[in-house]
């Protein structure tokens, strides 16, 4: 159910019977015709375009076909009236039993009120939080980690199917030098005195469990061994044990992806090799000389001969080289063939969620994606902007553990899952974020997620309380679906039924912005509707929701309270945030 969707199918039927009358041309074509929110609420409830998008292929001027059309709606039962405004815009205001028929819908939809089939089925691959196996996850990546995992049940509910993946990068230089850090702890979990961890190395108290874990497996059996024989095995062993702390760590955040895919892995079964060629059948790679980066004085820079993609040909700013130059692959070698590793997959869209320091690298990525899929995929890339750790309004010292950044586990353990999921979602993705360890915890207003699980948990408060009022009152959603609801006739009332009948538009059109940060806001939205009634009910008791002497008035407030109580619910489930019962 979806009352901007159903008003399209009303205003493209009543064009067709326009045509049938002769008063339009037949055969024009309804595909552009829209019906959204006004911009300014005081216009209406919606407004359509109908009237711009179609005077020319009809031969009226828009003003004239929106009042033809405008004629046409005001007979409908559902129209309290129709206004041609600017040049051609037709707003619709609906009666107040349309709005009262929606919630019923909504009850009769339940769980299932705002899930839709925008997507189709199309297959969806959402990659995130991909961090180097380098150590425990941090804050920074908390973000990437709940926006990506917030936008694939946002998809999945738009009717995409999705596919979760965690790349893991335990390829290159970075997995090497934590091998040699792992190293030092081992030798140290042995008795030997390694003094300072050397600069470059990676200095964090966590890898001492890995020394000593490799220590008790192995002994001293890598003791004055050459780098060579040991360094691969120590690699993957730290990895492996690292690893196991991530996936923790993620479900700590009820992050569970369904695939983890190896650098290492696609590198040693010849994917780049396999990419190469790919690219060379399509002569897209070629040996040429790069001009100097900006900035950069002549003698600062080496020309030479490189393997170069053209990454020119399908929109980025230069071409790309492959090869570095010891020979061995760039990054971007290894990430063009993971994406078409993704591709062959039968991932048709890909969404990847990246760091802040990773906004230079995105046209790259899109002009692989198109060059190796001959347009076929398409890589959309979300960049998570830096996250401030704040405790009332002053920064957070580092972790200690960690050595120069706070866990995520840590920030978890002090104000739980729920909270920092939520205000991770409080800013679009490309915003920078304070997280105020103080602040998120506040049961104040000024606190989205206190203020919208309180909607929750006072919905959930009003039913049980009405169930000892009222023990044979139904509250299964059906009977409250079939309740007097034209008693419901208070403006604001009204207002919040179709604050919670825009639930649908909102995830579609959430859905195809990847922007689950808008769910924050509406939740947020309905909230504050909710709490409105609840303090206008204080002043006038006429306004409860729970009138002793009238039964059937209060029944239908419950179904109000029952729709707010399930679009939160339905909300927070896209967030994966579970809706509190009560407030303690």
């Amino acid at each position: 159910m979806n009352p901007f969707k159903d008003f399209s199918a009303i205003v493209v039927k009543a064009l067709e019977a326009m045509a049938a009358a002769g008063e339009l041309p037949a055969g024009l074509d309804p595909t552009r015709v829209t019906v959204e929110p006004p911009r300014d609420p005081a216009h209406g409830d919606m407004a359509t375009n109908a009237a711009l998008v179609l005077a020319k292929p009809a031969g009226l001027k828009p003003r004239d076909l929106a009042d033809a059309l405008a004629a046409q709606l005001r007979g409908l039962e559902a129209v309290e009236s129709a206004e041609v405004a600017g040049p051609g815009f037709l707003n619709l205001r609906l009666t107040p039993g349309y709005w009262q028929d929606c919630l019923s819908g909504i009850l009769r939809s339940g769980k299932a009120f705002g899930e839709s089939d925008l997507g189709r089925g199309r297959r969806v691959n959402v990659e995130y939080v991909s961090a180097n196996p380098t150590g425990p996850l941090t804050v920074g990546h908390a973000r990437g980690a709940v926006v990506g995992d917030a936008l694939a049940a946002l998809l999945a509910k738009a009717g995409y199917a999705v596919t979760r993946e965690y790349y893991i990068n335990d390829a290159g230089a970075q997995v090497d030098v934590l091998a040699r850090s792992a190293y030092l702890r081992y030798r140290e979990a042995l008795g030997e005195e390694i003094g300072e961890i050397p600069e470059g190395h990676y200095p964090g108290d966590y890898l001492k469990d890995v020394g000593r874990a490799l220590a008790a497996r192995d002994g001293d059996k890598w003791c004055g061994q050459p780098e060579e024989r040991w360094l691969p095995e120590v690699r993957r062993f730290a990895i492996d044990i690292l690893m196991v702390s991530v996936r923790d760590d993620l479900a700590a955040l009820g992050v569970h992806q369904d695939v983890f895919s190896s650098e290492r892995a696609l590198v040693e079964a010849g994917g780049i090799e396999e990419t190469i060629k790919t690219l060379e059948a399509r002569d897209l790679i070629y040996t040429g000389v790069l001009e100097p980066p900006k900035g950069k004085a002549p003698d600062d820079w080496e020309p030479r001969p490189q393997t170069l993609f053209r990454a020119t040909q399908f929109g980025d700013d230069v071409d790309r080289p492959l090869r570095k130059s010891d020979g061995s692959w760039t990054y971007f070698a290894a990430d063009m063939a993971y994406h078409l590793d993704k591709y062959r997959r039968g991932a048709e869209l890909m969404i990847d969620v990246w760091g802040a320091d990773h906004g230079g690298y995105v046209k790259r990525m899109q002009a692989a994606v198109q060059a190796l899929t001959d347009g076929k995929a398409k890589l959309e890339i979300l960049i998570c902007q830096l996250v401030k750790l704040l405790r009332a309004g002053e920064p957070v010292k580092m972790s200690k553990r960690a050595g120069a950044f706070i866990t995520l586990r840590e920030v978890i353990d002090e104000v739980g899952k729920g909270v920092v999921r939520f205000i991770m979602l409080t800013r679009k993705n490309d915003a920078p974020l304070d997280f105020d360890l103080a602040k998120v915890l506040e049961q104040s207003r000024d606190n989205p997620v206190f203020y919208v699980q309180y909607g929750h948990a006072r919905a959930r408060s009003v039913l049980r309380h009405a169930a000892e009022l009222f023990p044979k009152l139904s509250q299964t959603t059906a009977d409250l679906a079939g309740a007097r609801l034209d008693l419901l006739t208070d403006s604001d009332e009204i207002a919040l039924i179709k604050r919670l009948a825009l639930w649908p538009r909102l995830l579609e059109s959430a859905a195809e912005a990847y922007e689950p940060h808008r769910v924050a806001y509406y939740l947020y939205d309905v909230a504050a509707g909710f709490h409105g009634l609840w303090t206008k009910g204080k002043d006038d008791a006429r306004l409860r929701f729970l009138l002793e002497d009238d039964v059937e008035l209060t029944a239908a407030r419950l179904a109000l309270v029952q729709g707010v109580a399930l679009v939160i619910a339905s909300g927070l489930e896209v967030f994966g945030v579970e809706p509190v019962e009560e407030m303690r």
